[in-house]
């Protein structure tokens, strides 16, 4: 590693992925009302949440391996760009089957949280990164701040304006990010350890056990934010606007912890504790969301929820780049990150068919799981005191 780190690109790196995030948070609390007004079920919203969390799946560990060869900035500019271009698809479609084409083209270019999270991980040393990670994580709490804002505020024009405002937003964050943001000091990578991909990636114990939590985890937050529009709607009567500036009050409580609180955590306990504290407070919130009476009620376990997924979720992400060799990072992070796009395909399907048989249970299942998660995040390794990859080495790696 480069003794001189760029410490001031990532302040502007997390200014992109916010307005990134901007443009998915607008669509989160549309995109339900859009397919209800085609006349959607539970299951078919799942079939599009899926698709999108499918074609991330497939495409996170290439966008993670191809800026391991050519650099993390063209492949953030190139996603970016391709966003917008998604979401002026979604925006047009006249049909189901259209917004679905939209959406794994979202999907496919959506995928490069893994590279905003190895540009970290080249950026700062070990002490300091769970820091940034909860900063990245609170650029998801901005996002999904404004966003949904947003997108609620400019729901009563047309279901399909916030969605042209989205790509709109994307395009100008394209052009930003050309000007303004650096490559990290370079890593140009031999042809063999570049090449390596997902599955040699996993041969490694200790990601393979932190990638399975991920996947865990990340089932059980899919549930929620696959059909809480549906629940809030059919439950309670809320439309768009309102369901939105729930999620931005959801958003704003993560934003900050994660932005505020997480360098304090991150002091004073491990990570693997945060994990397991983080997951519990999720795992019981999930469980009361299914038995809320009425919306007054309904908000603590959703502030409950939001607050424990802001203290595990950038825990886990900090242990996994503990633990990526320094030659190979986009690799593993894009593996790490794949991990929760594949829960995404599964979940979404679980969440619109279980809602159909019964609206609660999905809410069940999400916290059964994230109880699971806390069980297992107990057995996870501490943060590792020599240089990333020593105690989970990648294939290869050390030679």
């Amino acid at each position: 590693m480069p003794p001189q780190r760029p410490r001031s690109a990532l302040p502007v790196l997390l200014s992109v992925v916010v307005v990134d995030l901007v443009g998915f948070g607008i669509v989160v609390p549309i995109l339900p009302f859009v397919a209800r007004d085609f006349q959607a079920t539970g299951l078919e919203l799942g079939v599009l949440v899926t698709g999108y969390a499918a074609a991330q799946f497939a495409f996170a560990p290439i966008w993670g391996r191809l800026s391991d060869r050519i650099g993390r900035r063209p492949v953030l500019l190139l996603t970016v760009t391709g966003t917008s271009l998604s979401l002026a698809l979604l925006g047009w479609a006249p049909s189901l089957g259209w917004m679905l084409t939209a959406r794994v083209l979202g999907g496919i270019f959506a995928a490069n949280v893994s590279v905003a999270s190895a540009y970290i991980t080249d950026a700062t040393a070990e002490d300091e990164r769970t820091r940034w990670m909860g900063l990245l994580g609170a650029s998801f709490g901005i996002g999904f701040t404004i966003g949904p804002a947003l997108g609620g505020a400019l729901a009563p024009w047309g279901l399909s304006v916030p969605l042209f405002v989205a790509a709109g937003l994307a395009a100008a964050n394209a052009v930003y990010a050309f000007f303004v943001l650096a490559e990290p000091p370079g890593r140009k990578l031999p042809e063999s350890a570049a090449s390596r991909g997902r599955m040699a990636i996993l041969r490694d114990p200790g990601v393979l056990r932190l990638c399975a939590i991920y996947f865990v985890f990340s089932l059980a937050v899919t549930q929620l934010e696959t059909i809480f529009p549906f629940f809030m709607n059919d439950r309670f009567g809320y439309d768009a606007t309102r369901v939105a500036f729930i999620l931005v009050a959801m958003a704003v409580l993560m934003g900050g912890i994660q932005g505020g609180g997480m360098r304090a955590l991150a002091a004073r306990f491990q990570e693997r504790s945060l994990v397991a504290a983080g997951s519990l407070v999720l795992g019981g919130a999930f469980l009361a969301v299914a038995w809320a009476p009425s919306v007054a009620i309904l908000l603590l376990p959703l502030a409950l929820a939001a607050g424990g997924r802001a203290i595990a979720q950038p825990s886990l992400m900090g242990l996994a780049s503990f633990n990526a060799d320094p030659r190979r990072r986009g690799t593993v992070m894009g593996t790490f990150q794949s991990s929760a796009s594949l829960a995404r395909v599964v979940g979404p399907l679980a969440a619109g068919g279980l809602y159909d048989i019964a609206p609660g249970w999905p809410f069940l299942l999400a916290g059964v799981l994230a109880l699971g998660v806390a069980a297992a995040a107990t057995r996870l390794p501490d943060r590792p005191e020599t240089a990333p990859g020593a105690d989970f080495q990648t294939p290869g790696a050390g030679g």
